[in-house]
């Protein structure tokens, strides 16, 4: 069984809410409540425009342009900012290792997560979630991306599988999904929040919860 990182075995989400107020303590002073509301739900959509881009340079610059700071990042500190803080921002449901483990005895699991080297090692390494799995691909290191199928078929000559015999388990159904299916895994769409799928793709199995994915290794 493979695995997608983000907004899958880790919630992202919560992580850019943490680094935001790293953020307001270093740079803001006295922000108002309605104020950072603001600024919170601005941030995220700067961040998300560059989600899977390891250059958080134009998050960063974007953000301080419409909220002037106090204190402002010199533009070559962004990166290494961002980089040394993020990976801590990120923690594990204990539910997820537990469902993964118990997954482990019964199969071979994988990550394979789109992003830059050391964020995402960082991130897995916090989390401990390197000592779960049997192998762990990044794209950086690999050069491929998700959706690309050889980033998926890499993973299953690394494990010696099949794909008939592999499943996928992410959030984004065009990088994930539609990814491993053109590979020929079986995709299971997570998906917590229920939302609508406006694509002409069309997962294996679509779950809401961690919890059903017991009943796939049957």
């Amino acid at each position: 069984m493979l695995f997608d990182l983000d907004d899958t075995l880790l919630n992202r989400n919560k992580a850019v809410d943490k680094m935001f107020s790293i953020i307001l303590e270093k740079c803001y002073k006295d922000v108002k409540h309605s104020v950072e509301d603001q600024m919170l739900r601005k941030f995220k959509e700067y961040d998300n425009r560059g989600y899977g881009n390891s250059d958080k340079i134009k998050v960063l610059e974007s953000f301080f342009d419409e909220f002037p700071p106090k204190y402002r990042l010199p533009r070559n500190y962004i990166q290494d900012f961002w980089n040394n803080n993020f990976p801590h921002c990120f923690s594990i449901n204990q539910n997820t290792i537990n469902i993964v483990n118990t997954i482990k005895m019964h199969v071979k699991v994988a990550i394979i997560t789109n992003g830059s080297t050391q964020r995402q090692k960082a991130k897995i390494s916090n989390t401990n979630l390197n000592s779960c799995f049997d192998i762990i691909i990044i794209s950086e290191e690999v050069g491929f991306n998700k959706p690309d199928k050889r980033i998926f078929e890499l993973a299953l000559n690394k494990l010696n599988v099949q794909p008939e015999d592999a499943l996928f388990v992410g959030d984004n159904i065009e990088k994930d999904i539609d990814g491993c299916q053109n590979a020929n895994i079986k995709g299971i769409w997570f998906n917590p929040h229920m939302i609508k799928n406006d694509t002409d793709i069309k997962p294996y199995a679509e779950i809401n919860s961690f919890n059903r994915l017991l009943s796939y290794i049957t």
